[in-house]
């Protein structure tokens, strides 16, 4: 996962269904296509405020790194899946999600 500054990031104000669909088969397949899908393993919901995500409900705890908390996925007016986590001092930190991580898992 590439680390990035949020002001280099251009997010799309509002995702297709079809956009939708695609962060969350991308996640499915990232965590490992876990056998309960991803809608019980990490629910997601979509929202608009700011700018347009798959967020987390906030009782899900998917630990990303060992000590991230996943918040949300997103696109960018680029077309790049990013996600926002959490770290251990609760800063907001985003990476950016490629399809070589995916290929290589």
């Amino acid at each position: 996962m590439k680390a990035v500054l949020v002001n280099e990031l251009t997010f799309k104000k509002k995702l297709s269904n079809i956009e939708q669909f695609s962060i969350k088969d991308f996640l499915f397949r990232w965590v490992g296509e876990p056998a309960e899908g991803i809608d019980d393993f990490l629910p997601l919901v979509y929202t608009e405020s700011v700018f347009a995500k798959m967020e987390a409900k906030q009782e899900t705890a998917l630990l990303i790194n060992g000590d991230e908390h996943f918040r949300y996925a997103t696109i960018t007016e680029d077309n790049q899946i990013v996600i926002g986590v959490l770290d251990s001092e609760e800063e907001l930190k985003h990476r950016i999600l490629s399809l070589d991580e995916l290929l290589t898992r």
